[in-house]
């Protein structure tokens, strides 16, 4: 596995070394000492979850506060989406700035988010499965997030308004500016 940082400190893309012939293909898609030798920490994720969304499914941009914080790992098992992960550490030189990566079954890449990011994607193909390992619980009381579409951070979504689904519940989600505070 090759791991690459973003430009926010923290945040890693990780591509993994896969080996294909005539019967398929293999890749070891995690492996704990591995992943922490290339990230430099140490990461015991505790929980893994998966979505199956239709074409122009966005989710986010999500994260938990305070002790509830979350790291993620995350991938695409089957179709392609547009991952996006925002740091909103205050104390960072990139307060404010995000990353923009097509996670696909194809490129099999993976996005490491550390705690402090807000975090969301949308799915590009007809269908997709996304998984993702957290290193800490889900906690209903310290869920929040940013509005998809926050003037300040002008995300490019790579899709139109009208192919866009969004849940009620992201629709109402604050801007980035109060969303932080």
């Amino acid at each position: 596995m090759i791991a690459k940082e973003t430009k926010l400190k923290g945040c890693f893309i990780l591509e993994p070394m896969v080996f294909e012939d005539s019967r398929g293909y293999f890749f070891e898609s995690f492996n704990q000492n591995t992943f922490n030798k290339l990230i430099g920490q140490h990461i015991d994720f505790i929980q893994d979850n998966e979505s199956f969304s239709v074409k122009g499914t966005l989710r986010g941009l999500h994260f938990q506060n305070g002790e509830f914080a979350q790291a993620k790992l995350v991938r695409v098992v089957k179709g392609s989406v547009l991952d996006i992960a925002v740091d909103i550490r205050k104390d960072s030189d990139t307060f404010g700035e995000y990353v923009s990566l097509e996670l696909s079954e194809d490129n099999k890449t993976q996005l490491f988010i550390p705690c402090g990011f807000a975090h969301g994607f949308v799915v590009l193909s007809d269908t997709a499965i996304f998984s993702y390992k957290c290193d800490n619980f889900y906690n209903k009381k310290a869920e929040s997030g940013i509005i998809y579409n926050d003037e300040d951070l002008k995300i490019d979504w790579k899709l139109n308004q009208e192919e866009l689904v969004i849940s009620e519940k992201d629709l109402k989600l604050p801007p980035f500016e109060k969303a932080i505070l």
